[in-house]
């Protein structure tokens, strides 16, 4: 008895097991292969980068710039209108171009997209949100349909359910772990931001620094401001106001960078030649 490796697999899939020879009869094993890396890690930085940061662009247009949740939720249209438009065309461009590339060029536009954002001033409107939200949103648009083909096209038909699972918690996982680590981050240099403007005052002193900047995030610095002597309230509302802002920068700055490190692992893990789309 020999024993012999060969291919099996069908369109554009390939898969690789042993074959055993002897008796004059010839028996193949068909490899189990496990889900794609880079497919999950793109899945990953989408959920933990845009999608988690979707809750401090909310906090933003309503207890900063004091939107109602009806007219915040009307701002998020461009990306959800991009993605929708986009999505079709990147269902037809999946038998013509390499996943890989497709996953690396929508998590480079998500990034570009949180970058656009992450520059937000005081003066601003919702406006100074929108080019990153239709460059965002055509990234997910492109994205969104190659994780979901590709999760489940690279192992056997009959593991799909398991890859479709693995996926999903990637995702799950994603948007779990950025909102904690994006809450942490943006909480720390908002406080930062609040004790460097109020340094000499009490407004500087303990806790008071995070109390403004969580005030502020959660639409209760009103409260919080009649709280305090009347002669420290405009200052105190000056630099909640800055302290969130800054906090609200950073974190989309970090957010991008995420979704721009998926890019490269998702062009670089992505296995091309495991890819079976046939039916």
């Amino acid at each position: 008895m020999t024993v012999a490796t060969a291919s099996t697999g069908q369109g554009l899939g390939t898969r690789v097991g042993p074959c055993l020879s002897g008796f004059g009869q010839r028996h193949c094993v068909r490899s189990t292969a496990a889900p794609d890396p880079g497919v999950q890690l793109a899945a990953f930085a989408v959920s933990s980068s845009l999608f988690a940061l979707f809750l401090y662009l909310t906090l933003y247009l309503q207890n900063y710039l004091g939107l109602s949740p009806f007219a915040a939720g009307v701002r998020y249209l461009p990306i959800t209108v991009l993605s929708f438009l986009v999505a079709p065309a990147a269902g037809v461009m999946l038998s013509r171009v390499p996943a890989r590339l497709m996953l690396f060029v929508g998590l480079v536009a998500v990034g570009a997209g949180l970058l656009l954002m992450g520059d937000l001033q005081p003066d601003d409107t919702w406006t100074a949100l929108l080019a990153g939200f239709l460059v965002a949103g055509a990234g997910v648009g492109l994205i969104n349909p190659v994780i979901a083909d590709v999760a489940v096209s690279v192992v056997p038909k009959e593991k799909s359910g398991m890859a479709a699972g693995v996926n999903d918690t990637f995702r799950q996982v994603g948007i779990a772990v950025g909102i904690a680590v994006w809450g942490a981050v943006f909480v720390a240099q908002g406080s930062h931001k609040v004790h460097e403007l109020s340094t000499g005052t009490p407004l500087a002193e303990g806790s008071r620094p995070r109390e403004l900047v969580e005030a502020a995030s959660s639409g209760s610095l009103p409260q919080a401001l009649a709280a305090l002597p009347e002669p420290a309230r405009a200052a105190a509302s000056t630099a909640a106001r800055a302290g969130f802002l800054d906090g609200l920068n950073l974190v989309l700055l970090l957010g991008g960078v995420v979704s721009l490190a998926g890019a490269a692992l998702a062009l670089w893990l992505v296995r091309e030649s495991e890819i079976d789309r046939e039916a």
